[in-house]
């Protein structure tokens, strides 16, 4: 009999666009794979990726601890029908209650902290709340993979995590056939630059946006374009009306949500990120891959993506001034040097985040615990 595996994220979409190349590598090692997440546009496709799917509710936003013990029962419910050999969770309730849930049926668990989300970087008594149900969740994990050294040392500084758990991982990896290097946009054209991501406040829109006002001072041609979801179910999502008013003040070209983002990076001189921390920024790692060099804060996850002036440039956290210099030195760039930048950021990939160096640490842990 196969042994099952359930994976576990906050939304459909995230298993299908980040985690195809993980369901392909389990399928082909035997595991039958059980997708344990919300019912949305996505949910429909992980039977493509050879994923069954078991819908669940999860309120990512919430703070009701009512809505978050009914999401707790739910996990234990769907867990026990299911009786996997492995749960692995990504995103923070999949992470806190899904483990708790598995735990309590002896379950083992091995989960990602791909980010420490608004909580984390927020602080106050939310923060407190959140590190309390993660050292409780986290407690009896076989092994818990962060994407950056930071994040792994602040788990383990703050009893979150034990050392013989915390690991590391190169983010998700990279499809280094899917994502590879195009041909420069057109040098008659304006510059271009791109934010890639889901539009939440703590990933520098803000910051974009006022840069944008700086640079249009001095360049007035330069394009600036975000790609990513509104209305994403976060308390940090930046409203419509506020995307719509940037349009209208002809400052952002809105590009939308889409699933394949290579198009869009291959039309643009720079990728841009902002971020006010990251685990493992996928947006830079593909406009890496695609040979773009990047422009991204200097804070976790970010710098971990980024050599300064040999792939791209850092720039100071929530400072749109900071920003706005890095994006006008960009611009001038000779445009081969922008070329060097965009072959190191691709070689940087090639090395350090292919997406089989991502997957083998977790068909490594699903064998050991197997054997147990």
């Amino acid at each position: 009999m196969a042994r099952t595996v359930v994976i576990s994220i906050n939304a459909s979409w995230n298993i299908v666009n980040f985690r195809r190349g993980l369901i392909a590598a389990l399928r082909g090692r035997g595991w039958r794979v059980v997708a344990l997440s919300p019912a949305d546009a996505y949910s429909g496709r992980l039977a493509d990726l050879g994923a069954e799917h078991v819908p669940i509710a999860i309120d990512s936003s919430g703070l009701s601890p009512v809505r978050d013990l009914v999401l707790l029962g739910l996990y234990y419910r769907r867990l026990a029908r299911i009786r996997p050999d492995a749960f692995l969770g990504w995103t923070a309730k999949p992470n806190i209650y899904g483990s708790l849930a598995a735990h309590a049926l002896g379950i083992p668990v091995v989960n990602n902290i791909s980010g420490l989300g608004t909580a984390f970087i927020a602080g106050g008594p939310l923060r407190r709340i959140v590190s309390f149900l993660y050292r409780i969740a986290l407690r009896r994990s076989a092994a818990v993979f962060f994407q950056n050294p930071e994040d792994r040392m602040l788990f383990l500084a703050s009893g979150l995590a034990r050392p013989e758990q915390a690991r590391l991982l190169p983010g998700s990896g990279i499809d280094l056939d899917r994502f590879r290097p195009a041909p420069q946009a057109a040098a008659a054209g304006p510059f271009a630059f791109l934010l890639v991501g889901r539009l939440l406040w703590q990933k520098g829109v803000r910051e974009y946006v006022e840069a944008a006002r700086i640079v249009r001072r001095q360049a007035p041609e330069t394009r600036f374009r975000l790609l990513g979801f509104l209305d994403a179910a976060n308390r940090s999502a930046v409203g419509r009306g506020d995307v719509e008013g940037w349009v209208a003040e002809g400052l952002i070209d809105y590009l939308g949500a889409a699933d394949d983002v290579r198009p869009h990076i291959a039309a643009a001189d720079c990728v841009v990120l902002p971020s006010y921390r990251e685990g493992l920024p996928r947006a830079l790692l593909e406009g890496a891959a695609m040979a773009r060099p990047l422009i991204a804060t200097d804070v976790p996850g970010c710098r971990q993506a980024i050599e300064h002036e040999v792939n791209g440039l850092l720039c100071a956290a929530r400072d749109p001034a900071a920003l706005a210099d890095a994006m006008l030195a960009m611009i001038g760039l000779p445009a081969a040097r922008r070329a060097a930048m965009g072959a190191a950021g691709r070689a940087r990939v090639e090395r350090d985040y292919d997406e089989a160096g991502a997957i083998q640490p977790y068909l490594d842990t699903l064998e050991a615990i197997s054997r147990r």
